[in-house]
């Protein structure tokens, strides 16, 4: 989950590393590839977000539309990317003496901790600049609120109960808000209700399933994970998903005074595979196997296939063919 991804944690104190797990000296060749691993591209997928509010409107098909929100993309990026390169420079030591973290460029001693630090920073001071000369104010002003919480959570806010799960679905949040204000176009409530509290189940989903995993072992983890149970992260995301139901059918119904003229009512029938998804994805967070999120999605042919249908009914929604 940035934003700190969710994938962005606070370990318990770290225990001193093994002789197998000596951080390897930094390889000149290797820290231009570290970075950008640090960078974590795979996560940059969830920036896909920013066109959710224009394709809601269906303004997505101009060429100003396009440029602008490619522009949006890249800054939201290099916002992530920041946030990234500091939290892993924070917390070396401590992945250090996590299994599977230790591997990360930082922690590994591929990326020099002081680099990470100022290729963060820069990364940092850059984007909200650029933001501010190349977009509109509110897209400036949100860019630089998410560095801002982003930054916070990874010094103190991922060690406060409750907090830490709202600033990491905040930052969903903004990425599906940032869209609409890059374009200026209106952000309906049931859109906002809907994307946040979605991002809300996907995050505790994906807290539940570290919770299990970790349940009864060893070893270094979210310190905040040791405080939630699992029975409470369970009603988290359950609590979430039927939030963000109710929230979409309430859209799907709500006709605005405008009589569709299309062949089907294609809102009102988009509301049975949004359903399904949402019934799809708590399958895995109920057995503890909801990662991140884009892996779910990516991986399960069924998911993919049921989004599929849910985005051509949506777009035809939108188009009102």
């Amino acid at each position: 989950m940035t934003d700190t991804a969710v994938t962005d944690t606070a370990l318990l104190p770290a225990r001193p590393p093994e002789p197998g797990q000596e951080p390897a000296p930094p390889r000149a060749g290797g820290v231009l590839a570290g970075l950008l691993r640090t960078a974590r591209p795979r996560q940059w997928t969830k920036n896909v977000l920013v066109v959710a509010a224009p394709a809601a409107a269906g303004e997505l098909l101009s060429v100003h539309a396009a440029g602008r929100l490619g522009l949006v993309f890249v800054l939201f990026t290099l916002c992530a990317a920041a946030v990234y390169l500091v939290n892993d420079a924070r917390d070396a030591e401590a992945d250090r003496a996590h299994p599977v973290k230790r591997h990360r460029p930082v922690a590994a001693g591929q990326v020099p901790v002081p680099l990470a630090h100022a290729v963060g920073g820069v990364l940092g001071v850059l984007a909200p600049v650029a933001a501010a000369w190349l977009c509109p104010p509110p897209v400036a002003a949100l860019l630089a609120a998410y560095l801002v919480m982003q930054l916070a959570y990874c010094v103190s806010l991922k060690h406060v109960l409750v907090v830490d799960l709202a600033v990491v679905t905040t930052g969903f949040l903004m990425r599906a808000m940032i869209g609409g204000l890059a374009l200026g176009i209106p952000l309906s409530r049931w859109f906002l209700i809907t994307t946040g509290f979605g991002a809300l189940f996907m995050v505790a989903a994906k807290r539940y399933s570290e919770a299990v995993r970790m349940a009864g072992t060893d070893g270094a983890t979210r310190a905040l994970l040791t405080e939630y149970t699992t029975g409470y992260l369970r009603f988290v995301w359950q609590l979430a998903a039927g939030v963000a139901v109710l929230g979409y059918c309430l859209w799907a119904m709500e006709e605005g005074g405008v009589p569709h003229t299309s062949v089907l009512p294609w809102r009102q029938l988009s509301v049975i595979p949004f359903v399904l998804a949402v019934l799809r994805y708590a399958v895995f967070a109920d057995r503890g196997t909801a990662g991140e999120p884009e892996d779910v999605v990516l991986r399960d042919r069924a998911l993919a296939l049921i989004g599929a249908v849910w985005l051509a009914m949506y777009g035809l929604a939108v188009a009102n063919w």
